[in-house]
Order: structure tokens, then C-alpha cells, then sequence
């Protein structure tokens, strides 16, 4: 069976290229458009190495990359040298900048809401909780992007021992596979740290179809993943008590439209 995870559902290709400047404190009114077609460039290879369906909008942030650079690197007259230059990069600058004014005021507004939700208007009523020193990481978590998890699934790529000779072997493997491996790990309910879940997997194709089967995972909404910042990982944890038998059923309707429609 194969996955397909649209990317839309995630993030879009202006919340890429923020992510890249603020990931490397890049000031937005001096881009170095190199770096970042060339980081971005990697993120797009990254998405289809994990069967993730790119918008067509990514390959357009692309070209607009690409034409700025070109512009910059047009010499100048020497009639033109004291005109007032506008730099190539000053209209996508204004957009970004635009772009994160209003993506931050829908986050503020997202976060009223969702507190507003759990007011009631009735009188409160003190009720005691005893501390739960095992959620005491809770204070260091963020909730992790796509563009994250692109990070760590790099990181984890980039990990792979360096075989000089290559030995060709054929792996059983598939993304049902490491989805109920993902899941075994996590019926214990405790959270499961990426470094932990990757450290002993040293074939390429493993990696990939296991993150894969991380974001499939996280589509059902069996799963959460969340950024450590204390320990600079991320965090699996599980948002079902029956997590097996929640993924069995979902397998059996996804199965059961796959035989309809190949009738």
C-alpha cells in the first residue's frame, strides 16, 4: 500500500522559506539567494524522497529565487551608478515580512480561541492535581513543523555510515511495517525520542519509509510529534489509548476503498 501525504496540509512555500531564514537568523532585507535556493532546493528533494506531494507553488518560490539572482547579477551602467538602485530583493522582502505579520496574528488568534474555549461561566471550583514530575519536559516542547521534521529526517540521512563498497541486498520493507513498529514503541505511552527511534537504522530506505510512515501515522491523528528544545530532538507520543487497534481499523476502510475501487 502506498502513502501519499499532501503537503499542503502542512505548511506552504512562503512558511518554507521563513523557516529558513529564522533556522539561520538570516536578516530578511539581505537574503543571500545562493544559500537559500540551494537550502531550499534540498527541502523540495527531501519532500519527494518521502512520496510527498509538492505543490506546484514550491516550484514557482523556485523560479522567483532564480529570476532575483539573475537580476542581481545584471551589471549596471555607469549612467546608473548614482541613480537610486532598488535592490531585486526588496519586493519578496515585503512579502515575507507581510506573510509573518499575518501568519502570526492567525497563531494569536488561534490561541485566544482555543483559550477561550475552555472557559466556562460558571464558578470555578479549585480542583487539586498532584504533580506529575515525569511530564516535567512538557515546559521545554514546541510543537514541530513539516520543515522540522525535514531537519531531523536530514540529520538522520546524514548519519548513515559512509560504505565505501556497496553491497547490494534486497530489504523487506514497508510502510505498514514501520508504522506498527512506530506504534509497538509507543503502547507503553511513554514518549519516544526520534535520536532513540533512528540510532540503530543504518539502510537509507528504512530512514525514508519510516518517516513516511511517521507522517501517515500523524494524518490518522494516532500520533503527535512535538520539539524538545532542552535536548534539541523530537518527541513521538501517542494521542490514542488503543493505538494498534485504532491503526488496524483504519487499515481495514483504507483496504476495504482500495478493493472498491479496483472493482
Amino acid at each position: 500500500m502506498s502513502v501519499k501525504v499532501k503537503i499542503e496540509k502542512f505548511e506552504g512555500p512562503f512558511d518554507l522559506l521563513l523557516y529558513l531564514i529564522r533556522k539561520h537568523e538570516i536578516n530578511v532585507w539581505d537574503i543571500p539567494i545562493a544559500q537559500i535556493t540551494k537550502q531550499y532546493l534540498e527541502y523540495i528533494n527531501l519532500m519527494k524522497i518521502l512520496d510527498l506531494e509538492v505543490a506546484g507553488e514550491y516550484i514557482e518560490m523556485v523560479a522567483i529565487l532564480l529570476l532575483i539572482k539573475a537580476r542581481t547579477l545584471i551589471p549596471r551602467e555607469a549612467d546608473e551608478e548614482d541613480e537610486e538602485f532598488e535592490d531585486p530583493r526588496r519586493e519578496l522582502a515585503l512579502q515575507l515580512l507581510e506573510y509573518a505579520r499575518f501568519k502570526d496574528v492567525s497563531a494569536e488568534m488561534d490561541y485566544y480561541e482555543n483559550k477561550n474555549r475552555l472557559e466556562t461561566p460558571h464558578e470555578a471550583v479549585e480542583i487539586k492535581i498532584e504533580r506529575d514530575l515525569e511530564k516535567e519536559t512538557e515546559e521545554y516542547l514546541d510543537n514541530a513543523t513539516l520543515f522540522d521534521l525535514l531537519t531531523a529526517f536530514k540529520q538522520a540521512m546524514d548519519s548513515i555510515p559512509k560504505n565505501i563498497v556497496h553491497e547490494v541486498k534486497k530489504i523487506k520493507i514497508t510502510t505498514d511495517i514501520q508504522s506498527r513498529f512506530v506504534l509497538d514503541k509507543l503502547i507503553s505511552g511513554k514518549p519516544l525520542f526520534f535520536n532513540e527511534l533512528f540510532k540503530t537504522m543504518t539502510e537509507k530506505i528504512v530512514i525514508i519509509v519510516t518517516f513516511m510512515s511517521i507522517l501517515d501515522l500523524m494524518r490518522m491523528q494516532l500520533i503527535t510529534v512535538n520539539q524538545a528544545n532542552q535536548y534539541n530532538d523530537f518527541q513521538l507520543k501517542p494521542l490514542k489509548e488503543n493505538l494498534m487497534l485504532e491503526y488496524e481499523k483504519i487499515q481495514q476502510i483504507r483496504l476495504g476503498k482500495e478493493n472498491g475501487n479496483q472493482e
